[in-house]
């Protein structure tokens, strides 16, 4: 007999403002040191209260208003580097959650969370500031041939959230293109023609994304008709 699907859920909220600090001799700015909180935090269309981002040309935004990234990586990443401590908000998530996975939530999916709603938009790409938080930088490369890279949301109803909170999936986006398929076509599938014509349809996907995905379109398709 098949198991119950565990319902998915918020384990912690995590914020914080940017703060400077040094790394290998030089002074970044950063706000992915992100620390679990107490109560009912307000989440509003670009963050949550008391959370900010440090470098707003690759982090925040409305596409990238909340990042939740799902406990049942943390085994993993521990077997990885067994010898980090990774306390929930480790990977500059905002939502460390259970039962939410990549390949699990398609681009455009739509959400209840506390009394807010959202809707996922993309994976997370890692940049330089992962490496920092952990203090080495193969972690980026790993992080992204993991597959296990979070997913961003944006918020269409402001609300509410708090630990404890049930995530609860309100539309399926008839699309069909996961997290995992949007990570798989580009760093691993390259040649999905198929697979990327369906994803650049997505009200949801980003503009960003979207660029990309026709550029390779056109790429491949000019190189398999020549």
């Amino acid at each position: 007999m098949g198991g119950t699907k565990k319902t998915a859920r918020i384990l912690s909220v995590n914020v914080s403002l940017p703060k400077e600090i040094d790394f290998e001799g030089q002074r970044l700015k950063t706000g992915i040191f992100k620390e679990p909180v107490e109560g009912r935090i307000r989440l509003k269309t670009l963050n949550l209260d008391g959370d900010r981002q440090a470098d707003l040309t690759v982090h925040g935004g409305p596409d990238k208003a909340v990042y939740a990234y799902s406990m049942e990586h943390y085994e993993y990443w521990h077997g990885v580097y067994p010898d980090i401590a990774m306390p929930n908000g480790m990977f500059g998530e905002n939502l460390t959650v259970e039962g939410l996975t990549e390949s699990e939530v398609n681009i455009g999916d739509i959400f209840r969370i506390g009394s807010s709603t959202v809707i996922a938009t993309q994976p997370r790409m890692p940049c330089y500031k992962l490496g920092v938080k952990f203090g080495r930088m193969d972690v980026i490369k790993k992080f992204l041939a993991s597959g296990r890279s979070g997913i961003y949301f944006k918020v269409s109803k402001e609300g509410e959230v708090a630990a404890g909170d049930s995530i609860e999936q309100i539309t399926k986006d008839p699309h069909r293109i996961t997290i995992s398929d949007i990570i798989r076509i580009y760093s691993i599938e390259r040649e999905d023609l198929q697979t990327m014509r369906r994803a650049v349809k997505i009200d949801a996907l980003p503009k960003g994304w979207k660029h990309y995905f026709l550029e390779q379109i056109k790429r491949l398709e000019k190189r398999f008709t020549t």
